[in-house]
């Protein structure tokens, strides 16, 4: 690239013989690279750091999140099941273990919706007019909605359209068949959840006019389902729920009821986890250490800086490891003889990865079983019984909260990537001012140099003029 200094070497025509571009590239070359390559090695240790941060805490969340999914898993969970899905079938909710079955159900009564249709209108399509006016709809609990009709929306499917984007609980739908278009109207399953029509046509003989309905059916409304709630008995007991799908009667637990049979029992039970406790912490053990393996490798000394680890001396990597290597110590539970992970045989080394001692494992499993399970994966996690996966998510939340070390240390580090890069884009501009400088510096001296031969030339060829006269 031409640049200024040159430009004016080129215009002054300057012959001195020497090679100031060269000499000026030299002197530019020799001011920026010991700059260059401090700022680049510094920046390229920062980006370094940064992505060995962001890799930690992606291990990390991996770790949590795989021990959280295994536990709550069919292995150590268990899973629901109804011995007749045809009336009721059952799925597990997150956030723990159903308690007290296997229960006895008996299904009474479906929760049913109120569905109300107009009469069939004959050689009609979904884009047939209804007439304009205004369709009301009132729902049991008294609210209103009103919407009106115009040419925007003067047709069966555009009444529909605008019933179901007034979200009131009530949907409706266009039919078509043999007998011709009519409209469906559906309210929501529950006793309680009634609805009502009423509306004002600009012509009486419309359509429209004939879509009211207050609990009547007549000549162009009839109604074929009645709102009722779900009634079912559950170990006895008596119960009514406004829907067919059940979250409520057995804790983590959803039930389906898919038909009413009175008089018929189904049972709902849960099977028992096919994985053994020994196999979870032999795993838990075996990934912890791959995590903590993996940092100390980051973390570790060298006899320079060659070869210590990226993360040598990065106290919220210090912090993230202090924080792990404590939960073998930490109290699962409040109760019972066994409490943490290192009374049943789960002990941190020196170097921070954990060591299982399978004959202690066996003893405390082989001592309080239940005890044990229930310390390591409770059916409900309570602060005072959180649980390993919930244990693992505390310590997570603590190593990522935003004011942490680590939070602090990736800030630091993606601040040190901005000014490094404003370091070197400052170093170019002040190298190019520099070669300027050089460049105007010995254009100048190209020029005395220039004049001086000339003079030289112009001397010498006097001397020989008064010398050749002489003689």
């Amino acid at each position: 690239m031409t640049s200024v200094g040159s430009s004016i070497l080129t215009a002054l025509n300057a012959g001195s013989g020497i090679d100031t571009s060269a000499l000026v590239s030299s002197l530019v070359s020799a001011t920026r690279e010991p700059k260059e390559t401090a700022i680049t090695s510094r920046q390229t240790l920062n980006t370094s750091r940064i992505s060995a941060l962001a890799s930690a805490l992606s291990s990390l969340n991996t770790f949590a999140d795989a021990l959280t999914e295994v536990l709550s898993g069919a292995d150590y969970t268990g899973t629901v099941g109804s011995n007749d899905t045809s009336i009721a079938s059952v799925s597990l909710l997150s956030g723990g273990t159903p308690a007290g079955l296997p229960a006895q159900l008996t299904v009474e009564q479906l929760a049913t919706a109120r569905v109300i249709s107009s009469s069939a209108n004959s050689g009609a399509t979904g884009t047939t007019a209804i007439g304009t006016g205004s369709f009301t709809l009132t729902t049991a609990s008294g609210e209103t909605k009103t919407i009106t009709i115009d040419s925007t929306n003067n047709s069966y499917a555009g009444l529909a359209s605008a019933i179901n984007a007034a979200d009131m609980g009530v949907t409706a739908r266009v039919v078509t068949d043999a007998n011709g278009t009519r409209l469906m109207f559906k309210g929501e399953t529950g006793a309680a959840n009634d609805f009502s029509i009423s509306v004002a046509a600009d012509d009486g003989a419309s359509v429209l006019a004939g879509l009211g309905w207050s609990g009547a059916d007549s000549t162009t409304m009839t109604s074929s389902s009645t709102p009722q709630n779900a009634k079912i008995t559950l170990d006895g007991v008596e119960y009514e729920f406004a829907s067919n799908t059940i979250d409520e009667a057995i804790p983590y637990m959803r039930i389906d009821l898919n038909k009413a049979s009175p008089g018929t029992t189904v049972t709902l039970s849960m099977s028992q986890p096919t994985a053994g406790l020994s196999d979870l912490l032999k795993e838990f053990v075996d990934a912890y250490n791959t995590l903590m393996k993996a940092l100390n490798t980051a973390t570790a000394t060298g006899a320079d800086s060659s070869t210590a680890g990226v993360l040598n001396g990065v106290s919220g990597v210090r912090d993230m490891k202090r924080q792990l290597a404590a939960i073998t110590s930490t109290q699962l539970s409040a109760t019972g003889t066994f409490k943490t992970l290192s009374d049943i045989g789960v002990s941190t080394n020196r170097d921070g990865t954990l060591s299982l001692d399978t004959a202690r494992l066996a003893a405390a499993m082989e001592s309080d079983p239940e005890g044990v399970t229930n310390m390591v994966n409770p059916k409900v996690s309570t602060t005072a019984n959180p649980g390993l996966s919930a244990l693992m998510d505390t310590v997570r939340d603590n190593i990522e909260k935003d004011d942490g070390p680590m939070k602090s240390a990736q800030k630091t580090y993606d601040a040190l990537a901005e000014e490094f890069t404003e370091q070197l884009e400052k170093l170019d501009t002040q190298m190019t001012n520099y070669q300027e400088h050089l460049t105007s510096v010995y254009a100048a001296m190209e020029t005395r140099l220039s004049a001086l031969k000339a003079t030289q030339s112009y001397l010498e060829q006097q001397i020989e003029v008064w010398n050749n006269s002489d003689s």
